[in-house]
C-alpha cells in the first residue's frame, strides 16, 4: 500500500504543467526549424527529468528522500525538489491519527472459554524517520502486533474479567502496544474493546445462572423479612402480656379497619371476642354505620 501510493504520486499538478509547457516550447522550436530531431529528443528527456524532480507533500505528510539508496532526510509539507536520477522519494508518511480494527477469533481465556473479541486502536506516527527505516510496512505491523497482543491479554484473564473490566484490559493492552511500537516511531494512543462474543450455549447457561441467582436472592430477602416480622410480633406480644387495655385497643383498631370497607366481612375467633370484648365493640360499630346510612 505504501509503495503503490509512491508510484501514483510520481507526477503532480506542478510537474505535469511544467512538462506540458516545456514540451510545447520544444515542439514549437522544432516546428520552426530552430532545433533538429536529436536536440528534440534530448530536450524532451531533460524536460521529463526536470518535471519528475518536483514533488508535493500534503500538510499531514513527510516525504522520505533517499540518495543513491541512503536516507538523506525528510521533505515537506509543501512542494520540494530532488536531484533527478540520484535522489528518489521512497514513501510519504502520513502523520495523522489512524484507526485500525482487529479481532481475536476463537481465543481461549484463562478459564478455557473460547471467545471472539473485536477491538480498535488509535495510533499515529510521531517519528517519520523511524517508521520508514525501522519497519518495512508499519501499517500492517501495527495491525499484527495489536492482534497478537489482544490474544495474549485474553489468555491472561478470565471471562468475567473480560466482561466486567474492559477499560482496565484496554489500558493494559495500550501500554503493551506502546512498548512494541515506540521503537518504530509510532505511538498507540487509545485502545477500545468493541465487543466480546461468547458461545451461544454458554450465554444460555450464564442467563440461567443469573436467573437462579436472582431467585435465590429473592428467597433470602423474603426469609429475612419473615424473620424480622416474627421478631417484631414477639416484641409486640411482650408489650401486650401485661397490658390488656392496649391489647383491646389494638383489637378494636383492627376490627374498625376491617369494617370500614363496604361489604367486608371479618371472621374473628370466639376466644378473641371473649378476651378482648370485641363482640360489643363490633355491635356498636355496626350500629354506628347503619345510623350513618
Amino acid at each position: 500500500m505504501q509503495y503503490k501510493s509512491r508510484n501514483l504520486r510520481f507526477f503532480n499538478p506542478i510537474s505535469i504543467t511544467l512538462l506540458i509547457i516545456m514540451l510545447g516550447l520544444i515542439g514549437l522550436l522544432f516546428y520552426l526549424g530552430i532545433i533538429n530531431i536529436v536536440i528534440l529528443i534530448l530536450a524532451a528527456a531533460f524536460s521529463f527529468l526536470i518535471s519528475t524532480s518536483i514533488h508535493i507533500a500534503d500538510q499531514w505528510e513527510k516525504a522520505v528522500v533517499l540518495r543513491m539508496g541512503k536516507f538523506t532526510g525528510l521533505r515537506g509539507p509543501g512542494p520540494f525538489v530532488i536531484i533527478p536520477i540520484i535522489d528518489r522519494v521512497d514513501n510519504f508518511i502520513d502523520q495523522r491519527i489512524r484507526v485500525t480494527d482487529f479481532k481475536a477469533e476463537e481465543t481461549l481465556t484463562k478459564d478455557t472459554v473460547p471467545v471472539n473479541v473485536d477491538a480498535i486502536v488509535y495510533w499515529t506516527v510521531w517519528d517519520a524517520e523511524k517508521a520508514a527505516l525501522e519497519v518495512q510496512e508499519y501499517v500492517r505491523a501495527v495491525g499484527y502486533i495489536a492482534q497478537t497482543g489482544l490474544r495474549e491479554i485474553i489468555g491472561k484473564h478470565d471471562l468475567a474479567d473480560l466482561l466486567q473490566n474492559r477499560e482496565k484490559i484496554a489500558e493494559a493492552m495500550q501500554q503493551t502496544l506502546d512498548e512494541h511500537t515506540n521503537p518504530w516511531g509510532i505511538t498507540c494512543q487509545t485502545v477500545g474493546i468493541k465487543d466480546v462474543i461468547i458461545p451461544t450455549a454458554l450465554a444460555d447457561a450464564m442467563s440461567k445462572q443469573a436467573q437462579a441467582e436472582r431467585e435465590r436472592q429473592a428467597r433470602v430477602i423474603l426469609g429475612t423479612a419473615e424473620t424480622e416480622i416474627a421478631v417484631k410480633f414477639e416484641e409486640a406480644s411482650q408489650r401486650y402480656i401485661n397490658n390488656p387495655v392496649a391489647l383491646q385497643l389494638r383489637g378494636m383498631n383492627m376490627l374498625f379497619e376491617g369494617l370500614k370497607e363496604k361489604g367486608s366481612m371479618v371472621i374473628v375467633p370466639s376466644s378473641a371476642l371473649d378476651s378482648m370484648n370485641l363482640g360489643a365493640v363490633g355491635g356498636l360499630v355496626s350500629l354506628a354505620k347503619s345510623n350513618e346510612q
